[in-house]
């Protein structure tokens, strides 16, 4: 699994899935499955939330959506 170490540049969002179902606020990064990269979040057992509606077919392409708020580069997951 590839994760990105610094996921905002200097500014934390955190996911908003992580907080509603599991009670933590853990940094969105970009996270990779099967079906590609996504935006989500990880603790220290793995990955903990999708965040992100969205797959991209690369980290690059799902890296540039992360510098964007959730709205304008990638839509936001509101169930678990």
């Amino acid at each position: 699994m590839q994760q990105d170490e610094n996921p905002s540049a200097g500014r934390v969002r955190h996911g908003l899935l992580a907080l509603d179902t599991l009670g933590k606020y853990l940094p969105l990064r970009v996270l990779e499955s099967g079906a590609g990269f996504y935006l989500g979040t990880a603790d220290e057992d793995g990955p903990a939330t999708r965040e992100s509606a969205e797959y991209w077919p690369t980290f690059d392409a799902a890296h540039e959506a992360l510098q964007h708020p959730a709205g304008e580069a990638w839509t936001q997951r509101t169930e678990a």
